[in-house]
């Protein structure tokens, strides 16, 4: 495996992305932010791991909403 330290999200799990987001922001500030259904509809960690995963596209858009929040 190798280094990546330009990578912010180096080390980081989509888990700790999803959860440390709806802490800071809420589930409904969240689907503001980003329009997908499993923020919206009975928001979960578990069901948004499941979702993001199989949809590249919103993962991206998780992902660069973490780096955008935390400056990391």
């Amino acid at each position: 495996m190798h280094d990546q330290p330009n990578n912010p999200l180096h080390g980081v799990t989509l888990e700790q992305i999803v959860t440390r987001l709806a802490d800071h922001y809420g589930w409904e500030t969240l689907a503001r932010k980003i329009n997908i259904n499993c923020f919206k509809n009975d928001p979960s960690v578990k069901s948004s791991l499941k979702f993001l995963r199989k949809t590249p596209w919103a993962r991206t858009e998780v992902e660069n909403l973490y780096i955008a929040t935390f400056a990391i």
